[in-house]
């Protein structure tokens, strides 16, 4: 068979094999799709499939096809990155700065702390730590991965439990979009390159000028100009990044913060959002499976030492995150129950969290088995956030009663 006959059999399986198991198994209530794709993207790497069918993985998986593959996990991954920043509403978070501030400050540095403790025990053995990489960046990756929000996916799981674009919504909102900020500013932090220094200073400088521009620019275009403009953007401010040693994942979500959402409208950002997740993000999550390693580089502890990483990393994470509600909402006075919901729904991380290790291991700061505990960690705080949500959010439903409980 020729590369592109290959290339088709294994989009065939990377869309077909996760929608089977979603709607056969019918997973909606405990695991969205989203979640499955990325359990599909690791089942299908060289950890599972490779090691069950090695053949069969050898020829599918080629490195033709892997190369074509990661064009579009990239291409697809900078949208959805750029799709996050448009989402942003920092002026909204800024009307409401006080409460805003508290909660998302606790929601964020308390398991920061938890996430950085845990990988301050873990870090302390060889293995988990990569070449280019130094025990402080390490531990402030893993702390920032145990606490990051994944605005998006939270997106979908508050459309699903019906509260997305009702007051607890917007307040979710609010406060995940610090989060989303903070992430991308900590891990520009631990990239920051002493030999780039002059790019980084320059590219800051000069994409400061151009997005002051093109945020005066773009809302005088039709919309289909500004989508059409938009895309340019995201792939010259990526290069530009990517250019000065900062990551063109960090361009891609300054290159979607800077610009004023309200100038796109929101059935286009969500059916934008919803076409990247059905059609291109699973390529990713393949692509992100093929980078999982069980713990060839850990001596004898192998998988067991993967597992148990991830593990401690995902407690951290958990009892971190409500932790920093619960400190929000007793500062706050919130009514009972609000701080379990809102913390069981910050704990939402799936994507944004992955992009992020993913560039700590590009840059290798990290290595395989501790992106793989990483990764671990993130697909199980997301599945376990609407089983845990669900009863406690008709708890305060029903204490709220009648019209208010229906506007929670």
């Amino acid at each position: 068979m020729g590369t592109s006959e290959i290339f088709l059999i294994a989009l065939t399986v990377i869309l077909a094999l996760p929608y089977a198991v979603w709607r056969l198994l019918r997973t909606d209530r405990w695991a969205p799709l989203v979640v499955v794709q990325i359990i599909g993207g690791i089942l299908l790497g060289p950890g599972v499939l490779g090691a069950a069918y090695p053949g069969a993985y050898a020829f599918v998986f080629n490195p033709q096809v892997i190369g074509a593959l990661n064009g579009i996990a990239w291409w697809a991954v900078m949208l959805f990155v750029f799709a996050a920043g448009l989402e942003l509403d920092l002026g909204h978070a800024w009307a409401n700065r006080g409460e805003t501030l508290v909660t998302a400050g606790s929601a964020l540095l308390v398991p920061l702390a938890f996430g950085a403790g845990a990988a301050a025990v873990v870090l302390q053995y060889p293995g988990w730590i990569g070449p280019h990489g130094n025990y402080v960046q390490g531990v402030a990756g893993i702390g920032m991965a145990c606490a990051v929000t994944a605005l998006p996916i939270l997106v979908l799981l508050m459309e699903k439990l019906e509260i997305f674009r009702k007051p607890l919504g917007d307040r979710l909102l609010r406060y995940a979009s610090f989060d989303d900020v903070a992430i991308w500013g900590v891990l520009a932090l631990i990239l920051l390159d002493w030999s780039r220094v002059g790019r980084q200073g320059l590219f800051l400088a000069g994409f400061a000028l151009a997005a002051w521009g093109m945020r005066r620019w773009i809302v005088r275009m039709p919309e289909n100009d500004r989508w059409a403009v938009a895309v340019v953007w995201l792939a010259a401010t990526g290069f530009a990044a990517d250019w000065s040693g900062l990551h063109f994942m960090v361009g891609a979500f300054l290159a979607g913060a800077v610009l004023d959402g309200g100038a796109f409208s929101i059935a286009r950002r969500d059916a934008l959002r919803d076409v990247l997740l059905l059609a291109l993000m699973p390529v990713f999550f393949l692509s992100t499976g093929l980078r999982t390693q069980w713990g060839a580089g850990l001596g004898g502890a192998g998988a067991l030492a993967v597992f148990g990483a991830a593990a401690l990393f995902l407690v951290a994470s958990v009892t971190g995150k409500l932790a920093g509600t619960h400190i929000a909402g007793r500062i706050l006075g919130w009514a009972p129950g609000e701080a379990s919901v809102i913390g069981w729904m910050l704990q939402t991380k799936a994507l944004i969290m992955i992009i992020f290790v993913n560039v700590l291991l590009d840059r290798q700061i990290i290595t395989a088995e501790t992106f793989t505990a990483l990764l671990l960690m993130a697909v199980a705080s997301t599945a376990l956030t609407v089983p845990m949500v669900r009863p406690r959010l008709a708890r305060m439903r029903a204490a709220a009663g009648g019209e208010a409980g229906r506007e929670v």
